[in-house]
């Protein structure tokens, strides 16, 4: 085949790929095969490997994946990329109405659409072409992500029109292609992914493309970006444009004159939600025409045009087959609920936590009951009651236990407490759930030793205090199950990379009784090295703000021991830092910072910092950080899918920053 028939070819290749894949992807409607498509492609992967020069950029054959990437380039776009506050039921929204009747009156309509759980991207278009594809990051920078994006196949890499225009929407997983992915991780014997949303986020964050295109990801488009010169003159009238263009748009949408009507289409979708083949969680509601959004305007961080009524937690009926106890590192022993497996917001459920003996008394909770369990915050399964009527007299009263369930040591309960506790100090689980706190992300933060390593470490007796883990080996590691070369090697390096940290992680990892993440900060930037903290006597330490008498009498506590002295001094050894490396807090009084003598709550996820490190930077400013939102809040910094936090704040007229705001100041 000659230059000129091959690219005869390609161009016919391509035109029929484009076509069928249109068909296939955004119409739900094939007109060939899978089979004749796959011909097709493979055809024209053979015909651009020979002649190379007459692939572009629109070939279907990038869905493939190309070459590995170095990193993710930072993108800005050329409009922000707002999130949307919520509402959560009726009320909310008739709130909701009134504030637009009262800005543009009663003559307007409400689009209302489904809201895809995914991850929101922005793509830009050049003549036609597809150029960039981004994440959403802080809503004004985001994520290069154009290789992976290109292996969406609803996405087109070429428009009907050669339209230069920026356009957003949500990749998802559809719910087949999640159910596909854990079961090829369960045949590995990886762990399972948690939902849709997070391996939709995962499998574009992928450096490799090729395993973007083999999570077989979709996507909605569901707005264009502002500052685009398009032929509309409402929300309603640009997806028509989208849909006009090739995009795939959800025709799931309605248009509702009052908000009766679009109470009515929110209340339809809450028992046919689980009947769609991808997730939703929740309802977009917007007013419709562009002049009317222009005229409502926005926040700092939301459009006052649009809002996102969430779903209640959904709540499903299961079968409580057993209750398990687990003992935690402070000897407090927890009952967890063993479920019939239920599919529970998305997610398949089959553990609750029980928290204590009183709640298990007060909800009359028994082994054998039908149970209705639903997510805390779509996230963490809770028990919230008993079917009373369904029991049949086979269910089983359950007991606590009067013995540790690991080293069958009497179980105390201390006064003014409701949780039984295991105080033997050799308690395996107690040891082993130590050493999981101990390499935690808030506190020695050694990335590769999860529960599920440090767990097998201390099964084959490698470990058996957090000294030990300075004393690993290559020889040991490469000997366990699932250990390779790599991870081997990767492990050794965040092991010694922690012994530089800064003396509050390893306080905090030390696990002592009452002193949490915060504590051990203000405690390492007042005595500034562990043996002047070591030395020092209950009056010292409850001169210092924050440090109470129960506090300061377990730090005491803690250091008289033998074997605290004793670990310590192996920590040194191993070249683990006692030194404090932060910031010194600033006084009010010294401090000329916006954020000097102020509140300030942190909401939402942040892009550039992590959230610690944004908490860390404001206290060091003379700030106090929050965790929740009063009258006597002065600011409310607010990340990506703030939530109620967000709406509070607005609520009392309390400024909001976004974080490109918070680091030009933390930077001055």
């Amino acid at each position: 085949m000659d230059l000129q028939t091959a690219e005869l070819k390609v161009n016919e290749l391509k035109s029929l790929l484009n076509q069928y894949g249109y068909e296939y992807y955004v119409l739900d409607k094939p007109t060939v095969p899978d089979a004749e498509y796959d011909r097709l492609l493979q055809e024209l992967l053979e015909i651009e490997a020979n002649f190379p020069e007459l692939k572009t950029p629109d070939s279907p054959s990038v869905r493939v994946g190309g070459k590995v990437l170095d990193l993710f380039e930072k993108v800005e776009h050329r409009t922000p990329m707002l999130s949307l506050g919520n509402a959560f039921n009726e009320q909310d929204l008739k709130d909701f109405d009134r504030r637009i009747r009262q800005a543009v009156g009663d003559d307007f309509t409400y689009v209302c659409e489904l809201k895809i759980d995914g991850l929101a991207v922005s793509l830009r278009y050049e003549n036609g072409l597809f150029t960039q594809g981004a994440t959403r990051g802080d809503g004004t920078i985001g994520e290069d992500i154009t290789a992976n994006l290109k292996t969406i196949k609803s996405i087109p890499l070429r428009l009907r029109e050669s339209a230069t225009l920026e356009v957003r929407g949500e990749a998802y997983m559809p719910k087949s292609s999640f159910e596909a992915l854990n079961k090829a991780k369960a045949e590995r014997g990886e762990e399972l992914a948690a939902n849709p949303r997070n391996a939709a986020a995962g499998s574009l964050r992928q450096l490799d493309p090729k395993i973007a295109a083999s999570r077989n990801l979709d996507v909605f488009l569901y707005g264009i970006g502002g500052g685009n010169e398009v032929d509309a003159a409402s929300h309603s009238e640009g997806l028509d444009y989208l849909d006009h263009l090739g995009f795939k748009t959800n025709k799931e949408r309605r248009k509702c004159p009052s908000i009766n009507e679009v109470i009515e289409y929110v209340n339809s979708w809450v028992d046919k939600r689980p009947n769609l083949p991808y997730e939703i969680d929740g309802i977009v509601i917007k007013v419709d025409s562009y002049e009317h959004q222009s005229k409502l305007g926005t926040t700092a961080k939301s459009p006052r045009w649009a809002i996102a009524y969430k779903f209640p937690a959904e709540e499903v009926v299961t079968t409580l087959l057993d209750i398990e106890l687990s003992v935690g590192r402070t000897g407090v022993v927890t009952p967890t609920a063993i479920l019939k497996p239920v599919k529970v917001a998305g997610t398949t459920v089959q553990r609750a936590s029980l928290h204590n003996e009183d709640l298990i008394r007060e909800k009359d909770i028994k082994i054998g009951d039908q149970v209705v369990v639903k997510k805390a915050g779509d996230i963490i399964p809770e028990v919230v009651n008993v079917l009373l009527d369904q029991r049949t007299g086979d269910e089983r009263d359950f007991q606590m236990p009067t013995h540790c369930p690991e080293c069958e040591s009497e179980l105390v309960r201390f006064e003014g407490e409701v949780a039984l506790r295991c105080i033997n100090p050799k308690c395996p689980a107690q040891i082993r759930e130590g050493l999981i706190h101990f390499v935690s992300r808030d506190a020695m933060n050694i990335d590769g030793l999860g529960e599920k390593v440090i767990s097998q470490l201390f099964s084959e007796k490698l470990i058996s205090d957090v000294a030990d883990i300075y004393k690993l080996t290559y020889d040991q590691l490469i000997a366990l199950e699932r250990m390779g070369e790599k991870s081997v090697t990767n492990l050794l390096k965040a092991i010694e990379a922690s012994k530089a940290n800064s003396l509050e992680k390893l306080l905090f990892g030390l696990g002592i009784r009452h002193v949490g993440a915060k504590a051990a900060k203000t405690l390492a930037q007042s005595f500034d090295t562990m043996d002047k903290l070591a030395s020092a006597t209950k009056e010292d330490l409850i001169g210092i703000n924050e440090i109470g008498d129960k506090m300061a009498d377990s730090i005491v506590a803690f250091f008289e021991q033998a074997e605290a002295e004793a670990l310590l001094k192996e920590l040194t050894e191993a070249g683990v830092n006692m030194l404090y490396k932060g910031a010194k807090p600033v006084s009010v009084e010294e401090s000329d910072s916006i954020f000097a003598g102020k509140t300030v709550v942190l909401t939402g996820k942040l892009e550039q910092l992590s959230r610690n490190e944004a908490k860390e930077k404001i206290e060091a400013l003379g700030g106090n950080v929050s965790g929740s939102v009063s009258k006597k809040t002065h600011l409310v910094i607010a990340g990506e899918d703030a939530g109620s936090k967000l709406t509070k704040a607005e609520e009392l007229g309390i400024e909001v920053w976004d974080e490109e705001k918070l680091l030009v100041e933390l930077n001055k």
